[in-house]
């Protein structure tokens, strides 16, 4: 080979290299962003008139999509929530899983009261899922362990594939509806169109008949022309 075609190698390669570091530093970046964006922290929020401790974690989904996750994550262990309702009820959206053995967080039964809201009226694609560990209306933060509070964490880490599932079904679901709709209108469009070829064929039938029944008319005028007597 001569030096112009090893030149040319080389490049490539070299060329091939830094596309595959370029590939992988992206991979980790996307990686990062995709952990860092859920991550469980400790927080608190408002609910039986008290600010309650609680586990914490921003999701970068609808707080629908969330809610779902959740519920359907509890619905699998065999629980299913009491939901705060009532126009006055402050405490009014909270669910609240009561007596539930959640083994990827405790050995030991406890309530999960669960609130899930948007992040801000700006980002509504984006909610923030809120856990308060309590028993016997106790909040239960101070007298876990440290290990218990970092599953739970760990829990609500984990919850990310459950909830990218989630929103994939809302979007499915939506845009299944989506379809629906715009079949329901061609099918009104199709039956106007029926309706009205129906008209225009009854409107081609009433000229024709108009038209015979004026040529009947004008022949009897022409008969009752004719019996006119010649004036004098």
């Amino acid at each position: 080979m001569n030096i112009c075609g090893e030149l040319h190698v080389t490049k490539f390669k070299n060329k091939n290299i830094h596309m595959k570091r370029n590939m992988f530093t992206l991979l980790l970046v996307v990686g990062f962003v995709t952990m860092a964006s859920a991550q469980a922290y400790e927080g608190t929020i408002q609910y039986n008139k008290k600010k309650q401790q609680a586990v914490m974690i921003d999701y970068g989904f609808t707080p629908e999509a969330v809610e779902n996750a959740f519920v359907q994550k509890m619905a699998k262990l065999g629980y299913k929530p009491k939901e705060e309702k009532g126009i006055l009820n402050k405490d009014k959206g909270f669910l609240v899983f009561k007596n539930s053995y959640v083994t990827d967080i405790s050995s030991e039964r406890m309530d999960y009261i669960v609130k899930v809201e948007r992040k801000s009226r700006k980002e509504k694609d984006e909610a923030v899922l809120y856990v308060i560990l309590s028993k016997d209306d106790k909040n239960l933060m101070d007298a876990l362990s440290p290990e218990d509070i970092g599953r739970a964490k760990s829990y609500l880490n984990n919850l990310l594939p459950d909830v990218e599932a989630a929103s994939l079904e809302l979007e499915i679901k939506a845009q299944e509806e989506l379809i629906a709709k715009a079949e329901k209108k061609l099918r009104d469009l199709r039956d106007d169109q029926t309706s009205l070829e129906k008209k225009l064929a009854d409107n081609k039938t009433d000229q024709e008949n108009t038209q015979k029944d004026i040529e009947n008319q004008k022949q009897s005028l022409g008969v009752l022309i004719g019996k006119r007597k010649p004036s004098l």
